[in-house]
């Protein structure tokens, strides 16, 4: 390794969004001289969202891609180094605490510790007018934007539990929620399946998929949905399409250097922030598989940077962490 082109950082971020960020603006203040790379999409799922109203300190709600812009800036007013780029390989040390960070295939960084905040990515169906329309009545997240569709009907695709919760969530305010499930069976819990067949303004279509999202300039107005077992054809009027079949982990650089679960999430030691890796944290979406929400990220991204914080402080006392 030819040190002279090598870069020495003593917490390095991987990932912007709300985790990371709040990691670079804890560390910042720290003094451990945070240097972030944000990956391809500077801030995240956030920035193709056109309006957060649940996050904490904005009254009057904020549009995704100034709430990130607003934590970018506020973690380069304490100091740390924000950099666009793309991390394309990792090799963790389990003795050195000294990880081999590879930055767009060619930089290279040794980081003492690592805090991983590159989140999840919302599966979808993969059709142009679902992307026409996200962020205009299609949306990933019902606890997120249900609140937008008071006193209305929407539709919710997916039959596992999310795509199950998110319905009895999205029926407490709206009028009808119909829910197209693809098969002739939910993948959902017993539990969570009787919940939605017992609750009565929840419209099951099974063997049913959608089409294409039907809208205009004012946003979504209805979805095509084909019947998969007679081929018919039926138009639902709704306001909105929420998509509820899972997400997945951008943890596909990390397989083989850290600890995943079945999913594909970073296992992080209960309490913590902390991996199988010394030196090595997780936080955000990418460790948490349950509440996926702007708020939980940035306090996971908090504990990140006091665990390392922490971390370093035990290594300059030779004591173990944990």
């Amino acid at each position: 390794m030819n040190e002279i082109s090598t870069e020495h950082v003593q917490c390095l971020i991987i990932g912007s969004g709300p985790a990371g960020y709040t990691a670079a603006i804890y560390a910042a203040r720290a003094d451990l001289n945070p240097v972030m790379y944000t990956g391809m999409v500077p801030g995240g799922q956030l920035t193709q969202t056109t309006d957060v109203d649940n996050f904490p300190g904005y009254p009057n709600g904020i549009t995704g891609p100034i709430m990130m812009d607003d934590l970018r800036q506020q973690a380069e007013r304490f100091g740390a180094d924000i950099r666009f780029g793309m991390v394309t390989q990792v090799e963790f040390s389990n003795d050195a605490n000294m990880h081999l960070i590879e930055v767009d295939n060619g930089k290279k960084i040794i980081a003492q510790t690592v805090i991983i905040a590159t989140g999840a990515t919302a599966k979808w169906l993969g059709i142009e007018s679902e992307e026409k329309y996200n962020g205009f009545g299609v949306s990933a997240c019902a606890v997120c934007d249900g609140f937008f569709f008071k006193n209305q009907e929407v539709a919710i695709v997916g039959a596992g539990d999310t795509a199950a919760e998110e319905a009895t969530y999205l029926a407490k305010m709206c009028t009808t929620v119909h829910m197209l499930v693809r098969k002739a069976e939910f993948k959902a819990s017993k539990a969570m399946f009787a919940r939605v067949m017992s609750t009565p303004n929840i419209k099951v279509y099974f063997n049913t998929e959608v089409k294409e999202i039907l809208g205009d300039d004012k946003g979504v107005n209805a979805v095509l949905t084909i019947d998969n077992n007679t081929k018919e054809k039926f138009v639902l009027p709704v306001s909105g399409v929420f998509i509820a079949i899972g997400h997945t982990p951008n943890t596909s650089l990390f397989k083989g250097e850290i600890d995943l679960d079945e999913y594909g999430y970073i296992k992080t030691i209960p309490g913590s922030t902390a991996t199988n890796i010394p030196g090595v944290f997780a936080c955000g979406d990418v460790q948490d598989h349950v509440y996926k929400q702007a708020i939980t990220a940035a306090g996971t991204g908090c504990m990140a940077a006091l665990d390392v914080e922490r971390y370093l402080a035990y290594q300059l006392e030779d004591v173990a962490y944990y």
